[in-house]
């Protein structure tokens, strides 16, 4: 009896083992161009957090600069699609001032807004578990911009909002919205239009910086020129 009970805890260890084995290996050859074979799980996860802190920093300052939306044509914010007919209108009545005005405004506090950020970015990366790790290194060249909007967007949002809200008032981007829609309304038996601003470019603000996070990881995966330290080059190098 000892000895089938004995037969039977080597096959289970063996296969335990067999097991464990083939799951780090398919994980290693899973994430094999990102990680060189042989590189320990650890290295290859601070040198993913340490990809992400570059690339967030990066995209953040790249935005926050002055023109940082204004001057993309990828992420400059636009006239919001619900009132583009009431900016079409002013614009041919001579008020096409003031529907510059209002998107310079809109960008410049996107701008303004952009280096908050960073602390939300900071504490997701920090947060980062191994399998998230994992599942970011098997994906594609955006899979990690993809894995904070899944798991961060809403909070980002939370935390960007009042501070767009402050912004859009302190560059003007909420007076010059009201002062097209006075033109507008001004206008005999024109339909009345809504839309809240703030949420409109806080979405927009988030999205071209979650666009440039995307471009930066790219860059970290696939030229090597980006991978400026050398953990980088460990974890990302062939």
């Amino acid at each position: 009896m000892k000895r089938i009970v004995y037969s039977v805890l080597l096959v289970f260890v063996f296969c335990t083992s067999a097991a464990y084995a083939g799951l780090l290996d398919t994980f290693m050859k899973g994430v094999g161009s990102p990680a060189s074979e042989g590189t320990d799980n650890d290295t290859v996860v601070n040198g993913l957090k340490e990809a992400l802190s570059i690339g967030t920093e990066n995209a953040v300052r790249n935005v926050s600069q002055t023109n940082g939306y204004f001057g993309s044509k990828m992420i400059k914010i636009l006239m919001p699609d619900k009132i583009r007919k009431v900016a079409g209108v002013i614009s041919k009545l001579g008020y096409q001032k003031e529907v510059d005005e209002f998107v310079l405004s809109m960008n410049r506090a996107a701008e303004k807004a952009a280096p908050k950020a960073t602390s939300c970015f900071v504490g997701a990366i920090r947060e980062m578990s191994f399998e998230d790790a994992r599942g970011i290194l098997k994906g594609g060249d955006t899979a990690a911009t993809e894995f904070f909007k899944k798991k961060t967007h809403d909070k980002i949002y939370e935390a960007f909002k009042p501070i767009i809200s402050t912004s859009m008032n302190e560059v003007g981007a909420t007076r010059s919205y009201k002062n097209m829609m006075a033109r507008y309304e001004s206008i005999p038996f024109v339909d009345k239009q809504s839309l809240d601003l703030d949420h409109y470019v806080t979405n927009k603000s988030l999205e071209g910086l979650f666009y440039m996070v995307g471009q930066e990881e790219k860059k970290i995966r696939t030229d090597p020129a980006a991978r400026v330290t050398d953990l980088l080059k460990t974890v990302f190098g062939k």
